[in-house]
């Protein structure tokens, strides 16, 4: 059976949010690391590990660049003292993680080297950084002991980077689809429950899921501003986009990035793009795109509950997989 998942861009209120989602019984609570965008993935994630128990807890996805690697380790082996058995972590080159700060993804050969050498210290192992041996030294007591035992997934789509999953990950985790050939396969999604008659436009399915009909144009448009335009409503988005200065165009690309829609992005949303972009659909929908995942080679789900009451959308999520029962 698939495990069903949640993840959140960090919020204040996330850490009682992931403290539902364990009452509601999902696997696992994973957290964006976007820097400019959301408060700290660590801050959060620990203060949601004094709040929980069961439901494991892990960032999606740390960006190499952001952090020293001992302060990724550190970072890891604190979660995994307050969160013992239930702490995992993702890793990969970047998307609004950099994008926000003006920055292109990380090479693949430079990520590799990261994982490498963060898991060289978190088996307690010396290892050599920029020119100096790094070894966590820690005293008894302040983080997990070593060797800490995380899993590691590696956040990749194209076959540089599933490289790098199958040599360095326990596993692979996607936003575009299931990938073969991996025992841990986790595929972030962006959706919400209809109720039975309920329009894909509706108020509330707006609210819950534009963001992530947005987020779409955001990813085309930093891969190719040609392809953007392909999409509905792309040429007009990206006139009205780049009439922003260069200089600051990548701050106003990713505003609201997996939270809210900007006014300029309102026009896009409309049945067909959340019903064509997004995890949307009534509750026996939905069950059916799991189980076609499932047989796509996922083994887990993180879905994204969006919009003004997070609350009701982790019920509803919660109540379409069959956790609640």
């Amino acid at each position: 059976m698939i495990d069903v998942s949640c993840a959140f861009p960090p919020s204040p209120r996330t850490p009682e949010h992931i403290a539902l989602a364990e009452e509601l019984g999902f696997k696992r609570a994973w957290c964006y690391d976007s820097p400019a965008l959301y408060p700290d993935v660590w801050a959060t994630l620990c203060r949601a590990a004094d709040r929980t128990e069961r439901i494991g807890l892990g960032p999606a996805v740390i960006v190499p660049s952001l952090r020293h690697v001992l302060v990724t380790a550190s970072a890891i082996a604190t979660l995994a003292e307050l969160a013992p058995g239930r702490t995992v972590a993702a890793i990969g080159s970047g998307f609004t993680g950099r994008m926000t700060l003006g920055q292109r993804p990380l090479r693949w050969a430079d990520v590799a080297t990261y994982v490498r050498a963060l898991r060289g210290l978190l088996r307690g192992e010396d290892v050599e950084w920029e020119g100096s041996v790094l070894r966590m030294i820690h005293p008894d007591g302040f983080v997990a002991p070593r060797p800490v035992e995380v899993p590691i997934l590696v956040a990749a789509e194209g076959p540089k980077g599933l490289e790098v999953a199958r040599e360095l990950g326990d596993g692979v985790f996607s936003v575009t689809g299931p990938k073969e050939g991996f025992p841990w396969c986790a595929v972030l999604q962006f959706g919400t429950v209809l109720d039975e008659g309920e329009a894909y436009d509706s108020p509330r399915a707006i609210d819950a899921v534009g963001h992530a009909v947005v987020g779409v144009y955001h990813g085309f448009y930093e891969w190719s501003r040609d392809g953007v335009e392909g999409l509905p409503g792309g040429k007009e988005w990206r006139e009205a986009l780049e009439a922003v200065p260069e200089r600051t165009r990548h701050l106003a690309l990713h505003e609201g990035h997996m939270v809210y829609v900007t006014e300029r992005e309102r026009p896009l949303l409309t049945a067909d793009m959340i019903a064509t972009m997004t995890f949307t659909g009534t509750a026996k929908e939905l069950q059916d795109r799991l189980a076609a995942m499932e047989a796509g080679s996922a083994t887990e789900v993180a879905i994204q509950p969006g919009g003004r009451d997070i609350p009701d959308e982790l019920r509803r999520l919660a109540d379409m997989a069959g956790l609640a029962a």
